[in-house]
C-alpha cells in the first residue's frame, strides 16, 4: 500500500482511511462486510473487490472470515484493474500482493 500511495499520492488517505477500518473491525460474512464497506463486490474464490477513493482506484482482497485474516492480491486504478480482468491476471500473482495477512481484527 506504501508503495502504491507513493506512486499515486491522493490514493493515501483513502487507503490509510481502508487500513485502520480492516484493522479495527471484525465480520463474519460478506453481509457484515458491506455494511461497513457498501460497495464491496464478491468476484469468485474469496476475493473481494474494494473501491478506494470513490472508484479511482481498487483493491483486491481475498479475505477469511473464519481466519479473521484478509490477503492484498491487487491495488491498481480503476484502467488497470480492468486491463487485469480482461488479461485473466487476477487469477494469478499479482503486484501490490502482501505476503502477511492483515487482521481483521
Amino acid at each position: 500500500m506504501k508503495v502504491f500511495s507513493e506512486k499515486h499520492a491522493d490514493s493515501e488517505t483513502p487507503l490509510n482511511f481502508w487500513y485502520h477500518t480492516i484493522t479495527a473491525n471484525e465480520w463474519k460474512n460478506l453481509n457484515e462486510l458491506k455494511r461497513t464497506f457498501n460497495s464491496v463486490d464478491y468476484v469468485g474464490n474469496h476475493r473481494y473487490v474494494f473501491n478506494i477513493k470513490g472508484n479511482d482506484y481498487r483493491l483486491v482482497a481475498i479475505v477469511s472470515f473464519n481466519e479473521q485474516k484478509l490477503y492484498i492480491r491487487f491495488i491498481g486504478t480503476h484502467k488497470e484493474y480492468a486491463w487485469s480482468t480482461r488479461s485473466g491476471m487476477l487469477a494469478g500473482t499479482l503486484y501490490g500482493r502482501i505476503k502477511k495477512p492483515l487482521p481483521l481484527t
